[in-house]
């Protein structure tokens, strides 16, 4: 009775446009500033634990309210200035206005609020280790994906603005490789000489959607792909020709078609328009072919850290049987092949799984194989066949572990389990799952792989009981 009073009573009291005091007492999963006023949670974009400010009401709803800051009466110390001029209007970053040490401390916090929230672990008692964060936290990452538009006439490039359609034009993204951004912007100076239209969503009407640059941090090469509303790319010829005289350094130059109406980039046919169909990419000692669309960690400063750390769990003696359940193009699974008996590898993507079979057989691992199709159906059958894994690798997307793959987790029961985590929440979900089928999570820890944002990677480790 007295939980259906205070949902009326806030009801009532909660109106658009008012304004009160507010503490910040953490920052929430997408980087907003989270306070209470009279028992309602508030979230506060740009807000800061610790902060005291005057917040006005922008929006109600059932069970929490949204808010924006009219006046910080009481900074946080970990406040600063941030130094991209878009950063206010643009949805990429979250946290440029928290200092970065600031950013490592909070980013443990919401692990540690993930699993307060849906677990009743109690994390002191495990290993958890503060986060892993970069010496230089800016210009790292090695692949942009900027939208294509129109404004007064003249094509713009860049991202939308938060919780819009609105395009923002970027010429200069501060956590992008520079390459990245020289690339986008002669791109856009080509299409714009050559009459190249941008494609209107709305009347779904024009040809290029986005440009997409990808650069191998340590090997140098380029690859430019265009992803196009239709099958016809008008002066294919000319764009391609005046890319290699200002880009020479690109290595290829991709076309992907998507016409469907949709917020994903890729559509499903890809084909090259000069050069190569593959860039190469080398993490440590390891080389990789990288086609349009293969997933690679954004960030390849974090990703050595972050699978050293996995490798650390896996805890390999050589004698184990693993496997890489999203294995993408065998990144993380390759990077511990040299310590396993055997590695197998599966991921739902058919040019995935060419370009792991590729890079391992170019890295010398004839333990390696991979094969298309879900962890749930495969596993299953290899069990089946009498090959079950000592060790399995998960890294999936912000979903997490679907229940399906749970399922199979607890009936071929690995002797031990680690997971590559990009969601705190779906993570902490999950190791209720986990623990109620037979396994104890022994270690969390963290691993900043996106600077400035809210995003926060976690490897953790699970032992069978």
């Amino acid at each position: 009775m007295q939980k259906q009073y205070n949902k009326k009573q806030t009801e009532l009291n909660m109106k658009v446009g008012q304004r009160f005091p507010l503490t910040i007492k953490r920052l929430g999963i997408d980087g907003e500033g989270v306070g209470y006023f009279k028992r309602q949670v508030v979230f506060v974009r740009g807000a800061l634990p610790g902060e005291e400010i005057v917040c006005e009401v922008t929006k109600v709803h059932r069970k929490f309210a949204e808010g924006q800051i009219r006046k910080i009466r009481k900074p946080s110390e970990d406040r600063t200035k941030a130094p991209c001029v878009y950063y206010d209007r643009c949805g990429g970053c979250q946290l440029q206005h928290l200092t970065y040490e600031g950013q490592l401390k909070e980013k443990k916090d919401i692990v540690r609020q993930a699993f307060e929230r849906y677990t009743k672990l109690n994390l002191d008692k495990l290993s958890f280790g503060d986060t892993v964060g970069m010496e230089d936290p800016w210009r790292y990452r090695n692949k942009s994906q900027m939208q294509v538009g129109n404004a007064d006439a003249s094509l713009i490039t860049g991202l939308f603005q938060t919780d819009s359609h609105h395009l923002i034009d970027i010429e200069k993204c501060i956590v992008q490789h520079p390459k990245t951004d020289e690339v986008t912007r002669t791109v856009k100076t080509i299409l714009e000489e050559l009459n190249i239209p941008a494609y209107n969503e709305r009347k779904r009407k024009g040809v290029v959607r986005t440009i997409v640059t990808r650069v191998g941090f340590e090997t140098g090469e380029v690859q430019l792909v265009l992803v196009t509303a239709t099958r016809d790319l008008p002066k294919a010829d000319l764009i391609v020709e005046r890319v290699n005289q200002r880009l020479p350094f690109i290595k290829s130059i991709v076309q992907n078609v998507n016409s469907r109406k949709t917020s994903v980039i890729f559509g499903d046919e890809t084909r090259v328009l000069d050069g190569k169909e593959k860039i190469r990419e080398t993490l440590g000692e390891l080389n990789f072919n990288l086609s349009a669309q293969a997933f690679f960690q954004l960030n390849p400063v974090q990703t050595r850290k972050l699978y050293d750390l996995a490798k650390a769990a896996a805890e390999l003696t050589g004698t184990e049987r693993v496997v890489d359940a999203y294995c993408g193009v065998g990144t993380i699974g390759l990077w511990m092949a040299d310590k396993a008996k055997e590695l197998r590898g599966m991921d739902i993507t058919q040019a995935s799984i060419d370009d792991a079979r590729i890079n391992a057989e170019q890295l010398g691992y004839d333990n390696a194989e991979f094969e298309t199709g879900k962890a749930e159906d495969v596993l299953p059958r290899w069990a089946k066949e009498g090959w079950k894994p000592d060790v399995l690798l998960v890294d999936p997307p912000r979903s997490g572990l679907d229940e399906s793959l749970l399922n199979t987790i607890g009936r071929v029961k690995p002797k031990r389990l680690v997971y590559v985590s990009c969601n705190p929440s779906t993570l902490a979900k999950n190791t209720n799952e986990l623990v109620n089928s037979g396994y104890k999570l022994e270690s969390l820890q963290p691993v900043d792989m996106f600077p400035q944002t809210a995003q926060v990677e976690c490897v953790a480790r699970f032992t069978l009981k």
